[in-house]
Order: structure tokens, then sequence, then C-alpha cells
């Protein structure tokens, strides 16, 4: 309000060629307030002034400066050898717990093996803190079920809701507001804020951040979205800024929208970085204020329909905005329409974020996330016995081990698979076995539910390490260990936990082929070049591989290696000779052509079934299959007896 009226007395007194100091003081805090617009660090700053005292409403917590970091002293610092050995050090745990570690104490060279693949160092260190916390955790369980006081135990509230609603939210406009996200994001989760950008400026952010690392004032930002109605120093024009933040790497390269470069408009999960509807003429009449919330003092009265273009948010006008994580990347959608993507950078997943941040001009009325990750409630799950995996002998002979890549926070996909191809009758009867390869997570709540989980089921192999997407390399290596050292597998198969896979049809299709050593099958990729793009998930760097083509490797939805190749990479490992590289894929491609150059007699295999890009009828692996997918899919087979995709 004081702006407001210092605006109106600045045009009285430039009406009568009078108030020059006060022009000139009002020219100086537009000029501060339009450069703020162009650093995030600035813009930070600039808000946090004005936010300091704000009010705290609907379990929101004001953004302010972040909090001074004590000195930490010589006695507080915790080395990274120390919490290397605290993963390794012997628990008290039952039979059942240590099933979930088969693998784990012979992984325990990674952290001098870590060359080659980014926050090797920091996964290793986080995923020691994290470990200690949650055997803390189990201990002081098995006490309290000791004390017959696991009844008070099992009806505490459920640690990672589906869905969190802050509705009437008007109250806390104006403020900086952070909706706590307990378990993460993963594919499929939204969050939707209805609100109406308003005030002088009407510029908003949301920041979807990541929980704090110690030793850091700032944790990392996944994804800074940044509304300028006013536009910058680039544009007059609106214009919308999406970035990421990491204390180690500052800001990365801004992505805007509209674009100044057209032609740069690339694609995220099949929808464009920038819509093309953004900036281009837009004819609709807007009646005169009808829906407007601003105050009759400053509603401007459109005489005539004028051209202008076309922008998602305007000052005065309610909008429904989402953003929903993809598999590529985040897209925006605003009242219906998709507007923005937004790629993921390396080591900013959504499994990260732990908070969303709503600050600036914008008047909220609600905000909502939805499609969050939660595990089942054990005590509900009817067919438990049935999801059950049976326990399999040390040094067992299996026909078939594979190894489902998994996240921590991935209860509903692993689920997913449990209900539909793991009850193929070769896994039930102990021919094939399967077990998910997941790390740990920052979160502490999330890795408390992986705990149950894998004590419930049995399946689940624990990692030591927390799990960036830059590390899933270390997880071929575990399937290859457990798949020869656990179990004596003729096969090994590596899968994900969004992939179908018949498993009846790999069997028959291994046996076709008849290959017992030097076998590498799957979709097979000869010609495969190195992404040289920095902004790609996929980036390769000329230190990372100089050549200009990878050798041939296998698509990592699905693919199988004999029993000798996988017991050459887990003895490499151990020795620490094998190139580390952060395409899991193209790692095992790289090894295998290293096994041909010493002599190995390679056969590769090609299965073009192996659908990489969704599902194809015929298929033997589907890929990009969400549960509701997988269940569909199993149910078809199950009527059919053939591999049919949903929608046919």
């Amino acid at each position: 309000m004081f702006l407001i009226l210092l605006l109106e007395a600045c045009i009285v007194k430039m009406k009568k060629w009078y108030g020059g100091l006060i022009v000139l003081s009002l020219f100086t805090f537009l000029v501060f307030r339009y450069g703020a617009v162009e650093s995030p660090l600035l813009e930070r700053a600039f808000q946090n002034s004005l936010f300091r005292n704000a009010s705290n409403h609907l379990h929101s917590v004001n953004i302010g400066d972040p909090p001074v970091q004590a000195p930490i002293n010589g006695s507080q610092v915790v080395s990274t050898d120390s919490l290397v050995s605290s993963l390794f050090t012997p628990r008290n745990l039952s039979e059942e717990e240590l099933r979930s570690l088969q693998t784990w104490n012979q992984l325990d060279h990674l952290i001098s093996q870590g060359e080659g693949l980014p926050h090797a160092i920091e996964a290793i260190k986080e995923a020691g803190g994290a470990w200690g916390d949650l055997m803390i955790s189990v201990e002081d369980e098995k006490r309290i079920a000791s004390g017959n006081e696991s009844a008070a135990h099992k009806t505490k509230e459920k640690q990672c809701p589906y869905s969190i609603r802050r509705m009437n939210a008007s109250e806390f406009s104006g403020s900086g507001f952070r909706l706590k996200i307990p378990c993460g994001l993963v594919q499929g989760s939204s969050i939707t804020l209805i609100g109406t950008p308003e005030g002088i400026m009407g510029n908003f952010q949301i920041d979807l951040a990541g929980a704090t690392l110690p030793g850091e004032p700032d944790p990392p930002i996944i994804l800074h979205y940044n509304v300028r109605l006013l536009g910058d120093k680039i544009t007059e024009d609106p214009v919308i800024v999406q970035n990421t933040w990491t204390l180690p790497g500052d800001w990365g390269d801004e992505e805007r929208c509209p674009s100044p470069d057209p032609g740069e408009n690339k694609k995220v999960d099949d929808l464009e970085q920038c819509s093309t509807i953004v900036g281009k003429d837009d004819r609709r009449i807007i009646k005169s204020g009808k829906y407007s919330n601003v105050s009759g003092r400053t509603l401007i009265t459109k005489e005539a329909p004028k051209p202008r273009k076309y922008f998602p948010f305007k000052q005065g006008y309610l909008a429904v905005a989402t953003l929903r994580v993809g598999a590529e990347g985040i897209q925006m959608t605003v009242d219906g329409k998709h507007i923005t993507s937004f790629a993921y950078r390396e080591s900013l997943e959504p499994w990260l974020v732990s908070e969303a941040r709503i600050s600036g001009d914008i008047k909220l009325i609600s905000v909502l996330a939805s499609g969050l990750p939660t595990s089942e409630d054990l005590e509900h799950v009817l067919d438990l016995e049935m999801l059950k995996s049976p326990p399999i002998p040390i040094h067992k002979s299996v026909d078939l081990f594979i190894g489902v890549f998994s996240t921590a926070n991935n209860f509903k996909r692993r689920m997913a698979v449990r209900r539909t191809w793991m009850q193929y009758d070769a896994v039930r009867s102990g021919t094939v076995a399967v077990r998910f390869f997941v790390g740990l997570h920052k979160n502490q709540l999330v890795n408390e539910e992986l705990w149950n989980e894998a004590r419930t089921y049995g399946d689940v192999q624990l990692m030591p390490f927390v799990d960036y997407y830059s590390l899933i390399t270390w997880k071929t290596i575990a399937i290859c260990i457990y798949g020869t050292n656990v179990v004596l597998a003729k096969y090994v198969m590596k899968t994900d936990d969004d992939a179908f896979v018949r498993v009846d049809e790999v069997l028959l299709s291994l046996n076709r082929a008849n290959v017992t050593r030097g076998l590498l099958y799957g979709r097979i990729n000869e010609n495969a070049q190195p992404h040289r793009d920095t902004d790609s998930k996929w980036y390769i760097s000329p230190q990372e591989w100089p050549g200009d083509i990878y050798p041939p490797w296998a698509h990592g939805p699905g693919y199988v290696v004999s029993r000798d190749i996988a017991k050459t990479v887990s003895k490499q490992h151990k020795k620490g000779r094998l190139k580390m590289f952060k395409l899991e894929d193209v790692a095992m491609g790289i090894w295998i052509d290293d096994m041909k150059k010493k002599g190995l007699d390679v056969k590769y295999v090609k299965e073009d079934r192996v659908n990489t890009e969704g599902c194809e009828a015929g298929y033997v692996v589907a890929h990009y299959q969400e549960p509701r997918d997988m269940l569909c899919l199993w149910d078809k087979l199950q009527e059919t007896k053939r591999a049919r995709c949903c929608g046919e």
C-alpha cells in the first residue's frame, strides 16, 4: 500500500514538474528491483527483506535469511573413513534382516573405486549418516517391542502420505510459504497451486528444494521456477525462467520461455521445453475486470479489445498451475495448457525434493501435493503371503537371476512388480530369482519404510550408498555379485522397476540362443555416440569417454549376460580393475569389450522385442510402464496368453 501511494504521489508531482528527488528515489528502487530479477541470489535477498516479518499460516514457514552456521570445531568433524567404516560395522540383526544385506559387505571397496562417477564420495558419506540414523531407529523399535509397546508403535501416523493439502491459504499471501514433502517425489507426483499474481511487480517463484546437507547453509534447488510478469534486462515482455542451484555448482544455465532462440526449443517427455503458444498473439477479448481480483482503485478498464501476446499468468487473474514429475523432467501446466518442461540435471532428481517453496507477489488460495510415494499398509495387504519372496539358500543354482533397479521411495512400482511378473511360475518355484537393488535415501522416514518393506517381502537388497542416478553402475556390479556369489545363476539379467518382463519368453529365448559363455543378449546398439550436451542427463565429457563411438552395448531396460561375464565383473571389481562409467548399460558393454580384447569369444544376441520406449505387441520387455500399466499387462497375459499392450 505504501508503494502504491508513493507511486501515485510521484505521478502527481511529475505532472506539476515537481518532486525530482522523489522520482529519483522511486527510480532507484525500481532499478534495484529490476536488477534483482536478473540475479536469483539478489532476488532471494530482496524477497527476504520483504517477507522477514510475515506471519505463519497453514504449517507454512517464512522464507527468511538462511540460518548462520555455527563454526564446526575439530571434535565435530566426522571423517570419510569413519563414516564408511560405520556402514560396515557388524550389527545385531536377525537372519530375516540380514537377507537384505547379502551384497552389502561385498561392496566395501566402492569408496576407493569411485573415480569417474560423479558424487561417489558424497553418496558414501551421506549413506554413513543415513545408515547410522536408521540403525538407531531399528534398535529403538526393537526396544519398544520388547517392552510390549508394539501396539502403540503400530498406530503411529503413516509416514509417507499420498497427498498433502493446504486449503484456504489466502491469509498467507505475500509471505514465503513452504510445503514439506515428507518422502520426496516420484514419477507421476504433482504440486498444484491456485493463486493470483498481484502487487506492483507481479513476480513470483516456485522452488523445489532438497534436504540441506551438513555444513551447507542452503539446500540444493532441483527446480527454480521464476515468473517475471514485467520482464527483465533481456526482455520487456513477460517471461518464465527455469534453473537449478547447488552450493558447489552455483546457478546453472537459465532456460527461458519464450526462448530468445526458438530454434533451441527441445523436448522433455515429448513435450516442448517452452510451448509455442507462449509469446504468440492472443486475440481473445478479455472483459474489463469481470474476473479480476485487483481492487477497484487500481482496476484498468479495457475500452476496446487489443491484440496482446499470450502469457499464462496475468496480474489480478486467478491461475491454476501444476508442476508434474515426468520420466525425463518436470512439466508445468497452467489452466490446463502445457507451458514448460524442464529436464532433470545431474544429481538434481525428484526423489531429493523435501519441500516446495512459493514466494513473491502472489496471493495463494491453496496448495496441493498429490501422487506422492507411499508404502502399503502391511496390516491390510490381503495377498501378503503370496507376495513374499521365498528364501533362497546360499549358492543355490538357478537358471536366471534378475536384478531390478529401484529407488527407495518407489514403493508402488515394486508392489506392481510383485503382483505381476514376479508371479510367474518360474519365479514362484525358484527356477528364477528376482531381487530389487535399492540405495539409501537422505530422508530417514523413507529409509524406515524401506527397511520394513525389505523385512516383510525378503526381496530387497540394500546398497551402501545414497541413490544418485550417476551411481547406478554400482548396482550393476551388485547384481553380478549376487548372481554369481550369493546364488549360482546360469544367466544374470538387469532390468528396471518400470519394466514389464515376460520371464517365460526370456527363458525360451535364452534356450533358443543356446549360448552359455560370452553372451550379451538384448537390444544391442552398435553405433551409439556419447552425448556431448552439458545439460543432458546422459552427458559424457571427452575425459570420461574420448572416443566417438561406444563398443556394442545393450539397452538397460532388459539385458542378459552369461555367468562367466557376470563372474568376471565381480572379480574385476574386487581387484579394482573395472572402468567406472556412469551409464551402466554402456559400462557393461565397455567391460565386455575389454574381455573380448583379452580373448573372450563374445556372442551378441540381438532381441529387438525389448521395447525401450513403451510397449509394442509381442514384447519381451516393455519399458516405461506405470503400476496401473503393469497390472493391465499382467491381466491381458492371463486372459489371452498373448503379449498384448494395454489399449489394444
